[in-house]
């Protein structure tokens, strides 16, 4: 089965929005590994908008299941990860200023940079994921990298689902597919919901991990944050 890792950003954003401690990160993180999640993700931004740092080495002791930090590997990101060792560090693109994340990493022009941070990642014992778009090239940049893992961006996947959820999916099972014989264990995320995660799940079936965190959120203001893992985690089964 594919393990669910929540990402718990827009519960911090929730809770920003009006100051004070409503709701309760550190309790949600208790309730979504009660309720059968495989892991918490989190990702903190320079602003900290949402996810602060300190909620992060707040978090760290509450972990049951697996920790993932994805974010830009700023100096001061390297060295919060460093500090709380998670299982996994996600390395994302993302521009300061950006409100989500938009584009996996350019592996060809940034190899050395990628190489020397997770270098430093695997050091520290932490394994390694970079986030990436669907493109042979890229992919086989990320293998030079010696990460651990690639995780597949699947907004232009959730985008071409409801259209033509074949051609949506075909690049993603050609990138995966060409990560598994690089050596690369395969995560994906960014857009995934009830309606299209099934399908992706079943076209790939070595998928290892997805982490979901905005639609997972607005489902459980309607079906509880119970319910709405338990559906999650329904669409990951193995048939």
């Amino acid at each position: 089965m594919t393990k669910l890792s929540v990402n718990i950003n827009k519960i911090a954003t929730l809770r920003n929005s009006r100051g004070g401690n409503m709701p309760d990160l550190l309790k949600a993180v208790n309730d979504i590994q009660n309720f059968g999640a495989e892991g918490i993700t989190v990702h903190p931004r320079p602003d900290e908008r949402h996810i602060r740092y300190k909620d992060v080495t707040d978090i760290r002791p509450l972990i049951r299941t697996e920790f993932n930090i994805e974010g830009y590997p700023s100096p001061k990101f390297i060295e919060l990860v460093k500090k709380v060792k998670p299982h996994q560090v996600t390395l994302v693109p993302d521009a300061p200023d950006a409100i989500t994340s938009n584009a996996g990493w350019d592996t060809i022009t940034h190899l050395t940079f990628l190489q020397d941070v997770i270098g430093t990642f695997k050091e520290a014992g932490i394994r390694t994921s970079i986030f990436i778009d669907p493109v042979a090239e890229l992919i086989s940049y990320a293998a030079k990298t010696d990460t651990d893992r690639i995780e597949l961006y699947t907004e232009p996947y959730a985008k071409g689902y409801e259209k033509d959820r074949e051609a949506a999916v075909a690049p993603f099972v050609e990138a995966a597919n060409q990560a598994k014989k690089l050596g690369l264990t395969i995560n994906a995320g960014h857009d995934l919901n009830l309606q299209n995660l099934r399908f992706f799940n079943e076209k790939i079936p070595f998928l290892k991990e997805v982490s979901i965190g905005h639609a997972l959120i607005c489902d459980a203001l309607y079906y509880g944050l119970e319910q709405t893992i338990i559906m999650y985690k329904d669409q990951l089964i193995k048939k």
